[in-house]
């Protein structure tokens, strides 16, 4: 798949405006994490919010991915580098899955 440009956008700005907000809320999330660890909250409270930080992130990712597959791994099936974006896409899945 070719290099895409420097400050090329891949996202919709829906997408964008949509994976924004998710993100801004497992922020917040995470800074309460931090407060309930400063409060020395009991570790099942903490990690019942972290799983749930995880399970949000887990969620961004899967948006990230579609948007990936709507706008890179399309436009390349629609031309001549359908093996190279099917590559791609492979990879992209196996490093998500990986680090989960």
């Amino acid at each position: 798949m070719p290099t895409p440009e420097p400050g090329a956008v891949y996202l919709s700005p829906e997408q964008e405006k949509n994976i924004d907000a998710r993100l801004a809320r497992i922020e917040g999330h995470v800074r309460s994490i931090r407060r309930m660890l400063a409060d020395h909250e009991d570790c099942n409270s903490l990690l019942v919010q972290m799983s749930a930080v995880k399970a949000a992130m887990n969620q961004v990712i899967i948006k990230v991915l579609e948007a990936h597959i709507e706008s890179c791994i399309v436009a390349c099936a629609d031309e001549t580098e359908r093996e190279q974006a099917l590559e791609d896409l492979k990879h992209a899945l196996a490093m998500v899955l990986r680090r989960s």
